[in-house]
């Protein structure tokens, strides 16, 4: 089963998530900030993350950064109110995979879940 951490600091955005992801099978944790975030990835790994940017404390640039070291064979997405060309630059220099823009489609937050998960499994049946 798939592992996904959601880190947001709104508690709706963070519910939303969790209840359609583990409705599709994921299994799912969550974090309200950057620091929540880090403590929970000492004790267990993920192989799906979705990091909201504007967070307190260690912003989700920082952290993916830092999660990138940790969880090289990962998928990070970004979540963001608002998108820019200097900011999504950023965003793929700190190690993210894609991003998606609030208010996000769930439909379309599925279908990029499923198929992160595909390619995270190719990656992993080529290590074994």
């Amino acid at each position: 089963m798939k592992r996904v951490l959601v880190v947001d600091d709104e508690k709706g955005v963070r519910d939303l998530f969790c209840r359609v992801l583990e409705t599709a099978g994921y299994e799912v944790a969550s974090a309200e900030s950057g620091e929540q975030a880090l403590e929970i990835l000492e004790q267990e790994n993920f192989s799906l993350l979705l990091f909201d940017l504007n967070l307190p404390g260690i912003d989700g640039i920082e952290l993916c950064k830092r999660v990138r070291k940790l969880l090289p064979i990962s998928i990070i997405f970004a979540i963001t109110g608002y998108a820019s060309l200097f900011h999504l630059h950023d965003c793929r220099q700190a190690g993210f995979d894609d991003y998606f823009i609030k208010p996000i489609s769930i439909k379309d937050l599925l279908a990029e879940v499923r198929l992160a998960s595909k390619k995270i499994d190719r990656w992993l049946d080529r290590e074994a």
